[in-house]
């Protein structure tokens, strides 16, 4: 699989920006959960001159219990918006417990969720945005004997940064966005952490590396 790029109308992915090349580069490079099932997808023409784009499923027991997205634009001119010349917009929703909902501290662990991913796999990020919000869903009329259900889903953004290691082969390196990203995705779904130390295998579904 490859991540699909999109750029200025007419102009052929091959005339994108060397740096835009090797960001997209690391996107590939970016090993997920087996549990997550990620594959490329139309990345938006008009928000920036450039961009890739993923979407991904987490499946436990055969069933699809979260779903999300992640972007990559670049703009060679710079945005002040974003206080730099590239932006992560990322999407997650999941599955949760219909008790949870009414709890007031859901939105602020959920943000949390994303900030101590991108922290915990070491990704040097600024200029974060994003929203909170819980979803209830109950049924009436012919479909009362359904039960009630609730999601969280997140949408955020960050300007991804350098990483400052002079050893780096590349300017910007995306795979630790990416991983984050995936973590935010099986948090949110409540599985548990793999321990550190421990490597996790492909599954059926998973895809270890988002370029293959």
């Amino acid at each position: 699989m490859v991540v699909r790029q999109e750029t200025h109308p007419g102009s052929g992915a091959a005339a994108s920006p060397p740096e835009f090349r090797e960001a997209v580069a690391t996107m590939r490079a970016a090993r997920l959960r087996p549990e997550i099932f990620c594959e490329e997808m139309p990345a938006p023409q008009r928000i920036a001159p450039y961009s890739a784009a993923l979407s991904a499923d987490v499946t436990v027991d055969d069933t699809d219990v979260g779903t999300g997205r992640i972007i990559l634009l670049h703009d060679p001119a710079g945005n002040d918006a974003w206080n730099g010349t590239f932006r992560c917009v990322a999407y997650a929703r999941a599955d949760i417990d219909l008790d949870l909902i009414t709890d007031p501290m859901l939105a602020d662990v959920g943000w949390s969720w994303l900030t101590e991913a991108l922290d915990a796999h070491g990704a040097s990020y600024g200029a974060e945005s994003g929203t909170v919000t819980r979803v209830a869903t109950e049924s009436f009329g012919s479909m009362s004997d359904e039960h009630g259900t609730a999601q969280i889903e997140i949408r955020a953004s960050w300007t991804p940064r350098p990483t400052g290691d002079p050893m780096s082969p590349v300017a910007l390196d995306l795979a630790p966005h990416i991983e984050a990203w995936g973590e935010l995705l099986c948090t949110a779904v409540g599985l548990p952490p793999v321990p550190e130390g421990v490597s996790v295998i492909p599954s059926r579904r998973g895809q270890r590396g988002v370029g293959r």
